[in-house]
Order: structure tokens, then C-alpha cells, then sequence
């Protein structure tokens, strides 16, 4: 059993950034890959990042590569996403999910978080 509670949203100004926090509970969480999510307000969930459970592989979607940067710690048992130069598009509810391997597809995923908003203001 995993459990995730995400931190570190809130309201940002375009161009600016925001470090958001996956805390993670659990015997397995250190062996676990994390993916993060967002869900913009009447759009689907999309994936913005993941990372496996060593942290030296992550993978990004095209669109956000270069922007945003999955990291670990899993001496703290936290995994984080560094988000910059952001857009008013990027304002969201933010998810962390871990699974077994890194993977784009929420399926993949067998625990969630339960978000938390980042607003970008232009």
C-alpha cells in the first residue's frame, strides 16, 4: 500500500516557477516509479512527467520537455516536479501517482494522490 499526498501548489505569475512535492508512505513507495498528471478544468488528465524508481530515468512529453523536471529522494521519500517559465495553460490540478513502471498512461498507475492547483495568472 502506497499513499501520496501532493504540496507546494498555489498561484504563480506567467514566467515564473513552482516546485511541487509527492510525499509518499509506504514499504514501496522508494521501489515505486511516480508519474505526474494534471487536469485542467473540463479537460482530460494528461501526463506531464514520470520517473522510475532509481530517479536516473524520466521521461517528459514533448510539449513540456525542457520546462518541467521530475526528480527523487528516496532517502525522504519524496519525489518532486520543478516547474518553470509557466503559462497560463499550464494552470491545472497537479497529481503524483505510483505504479510499478514509468509509464504515460494513468492505468499504469495503482495509486494517486489527491492533487493539488497551480493557477498561472497572465
Amino acid at each position: 500500500q502506497v499513499h501520496l499526498v501532493e504540496s507546494g501548489g498555489g498561484l504563480v505569475q506567467a514566467g515564473g516557477s513552482l516546485r511541487l512535492s509527492c510525499a509518499g508512505s509506504g514499504r514501496s513507495f522508494s521501489s515505486a516509479a511516480v508519474g505526474w498528471f494534471r487536469q485542467a478544468l473540463g479537460n482530460q488528465r494528461q501526463f506531464v512527467g514520470s520517473i522510475n524508481w532509481s530517479g536516473d530515468g524520466t521521461f517528459y512529453p514533448d510539449t513540456l520537455k525542457g520546462r518541467f523536471t521530475v526528480s527523487r529522494d528516496n532517502a525522504k521519500n519524496m519525489v518532486y516536479l520543478q516547474m518553470n517559465a509557466l503559462e497560463p495553460e499550464d494552470t491545472a490540478i497537479y497529481y503524483c501517482a505510483a505504479g510499478e513502471r514509468p509509464s504515460t498512461f494513468q492505468s499504469r498507475y495503482e495509486y494517486w494522490g489527491q492533487g493539488t492547483q497551480v493557477t498561472v495568472s497572465s
